[in-house]
């Protein structure tokens, strides 16, 4: 694969989830996909599994999106520099309560390092700061 066809492969996953599109994110990823979203130390795997936690992500900022800035790509490596943009508009499971809905906007840098294989994502790792999301909501502790 190119480089170009990469990163637009390691992109997928995050357009589809900008439109809310689960049928989209499961052609863009194996089926064996593994997600690991280090803010909250969630280790999924499963494109299914991985599309019902991004659902809540999705219930609980239904107008969130990726935006990217930086792309860098080596063998089978893409890095991508996002930030992730939304507002607080459902509820969202942390990892011992329920934040209710609080009607904030968020603005969060974030970095994914994806490992592509035929031209879809095998896995991802989603870095990115649980506390400047939760401050930014009102829901530090």
């Amino acid at each position: 694969m190119s480089l170009q066809s990469l990163i637009d492969a390691a992109k997928a996953p995050s357009i589809a989830y900008n439109n809310k599109d689960w049928e989209a994110v499961k052609a863009a990823v194996t089926p064996g996909f593994l997600y690991d979203e280090v803010a909250t130390q969630r280790k999924i795997q499963g494109a299914d599994q991985v599309i019902a936690a991004w659902q809540g992500w999705g219930t609980a900022f239904p107008d969130s999106k990726a935006t990217f800035h930086n792309a860098y790509a080596s063998g089978d490596t893409v890095v991508l520099e996002v930030t992730w943009r939304g507002t607080h508009k459902g509820p969202l499971q942390a990892a011992t309560r329920q934040i209710p809905a609080r009607g904030k906007s968020i603005e969060i840098r974030a970095c994914q390092i994806l490992e592509i294989a035929g031209g879809k994502a095998k896995s991802m790792r989603h870095y990115w700061d649980m506390a400047t999301m939760l401050q930014q909501i009102g829901a530090s502790e």
